[in-house]
């Protein structure tokens, strides 16, 4: 590329970080960071292709400018905690509301064939679940108690139990996006089509409502945020497959902390969605209003944080 035309194109870029640095405008170390690779990457196209320019020069000073601010705003505020729940993560995670469009569109499309599946193929559902669990819940169906297995454990140790369990899932399904975005979407196909086949096994016993009206008291947080990490996934899949402008090695980089950030964003709501299932689904015999309300709040909750909150912030930003 002749470096005239490496000038045109990455100039706004250049301007636009430069005005960060010499303002007196908040930013966090995290943010500054990301700017930080970008400008470091141009400089390195610049070592390499036009070393001892101009455009070198400027961009090597720019850098060591950046380097200086990071240091120096490096003191983390008490409010660390509560800025990136309440501003960073989501101003951050607007820029990635299509990979969470994309991932829900597969986690909907295998619970739909894990459904169709076990509805056509009666041995289908003990492939999935296990002869001992589908057993264990006939037996707890014929005692007129189908949602018996989430009375079983002690309340503190199911609760722990389940929200580790979780973490894991979503830790497994960001780590493996590693391999091109192959792993993430085996582990979305693997756990919707569980789901989809659980919920027909209960439909096949007539009992849809019931275990609807009892599982997704959690599961509506507990599924929301496996999507979610599912497009933390995606997110670093794609930072390998398609770098842009970026190095490979420096597009992994960006791609690797912005899906660690949305992986964090989801621990919090797998922490409530434990307390529900440990403390709340083993309670059977609330009213059907009680149960609804809890899941259309935690649907409620899902779709602000997730998507209207980011989109509001992102138009605040333009204003």
């Amino acid at each position: 590329m002749r470096e005239a035309t490496f000038i045109k194109r990455n100039k706004d870029k250049w301007t636009k970080f430069e005005n960060v640095l010499v303002s007196d405008l908040p930013i966090s170390p995290m943010e500054l960071g990301d700017l930080y690779i970008e400008i470091t990457d141009h400089l390195s196209y610049a070592q390499t292709f036009y070393p001892n320019s101009n455009t070198h020069q400027y961009l090597n000073q720019l850098a060591s400018k950046a380097h200086q601010k990071i240091y120096k705003t490096k003191k983390e505020s008490k409010g660390r905690f509560i800025n990136f729940y309440k501003y960073e993560f989501p101003a951050m995670f607007y820029q990635y509301l299509p990979q969470l469009g994309v991932s829900f569109l597969i986690f909907l499309v295998f619970t739909l064939i894990g459904a169709y599946s076990a509805a056509t193929d009666g041995a289908f559902v003990r492939s999935i679940m296990g002869d001992g669990y589908v057993n264990m819940t006939l037996e707890n169906i014929e005692k007129g108690d189908p949602m018996a297995v989430y009375k079983e454990m002690n309340k503190v140790d199911m609760f722990l139990g389940i929200t580790i369990n979780n973490i894991r899932v979503a830790l497994l399904a960001f780590s493996a996006g590693i391999l091109l975005g192959v792993g993430t979407f085996f582990i979305m196909m693997r756990n919707a089509i569980m789901l989809g086949s659980f919920q027909y096994f209960f439909f096949d016993q007539g009992l849809l409502w019931e275990s609807a009206r009892t599982i997704w008291i959690h599961g509506t947080i507990e599924i929301a945020v496996i999507i979610v990490a599912g497009c933390a996934g995606i997110v670093l899949g794609n930072s390998i497959l398609f770098p842009g402008t970026f190095t490979r090695l420096a597009s992994f980089q960006k791609g690797a902390k912005a899906g660690l950030k949305i992986l964090i964003s989801t621990i919090p709501f797998f922490i409530i969605a434990g307390f529900l299932e440990g403390f709340v689904t083993r309670i059977t015999h609330f009213p059907d209003i009680f149960n609804i309300t809890i899941i259309l709040a935690s649907l409620a909750l899902i779709i602000l944080y997730y998507i209207i909150y980011p989109i509001r912030i992102h138009q605040q930003k333009k204003l």
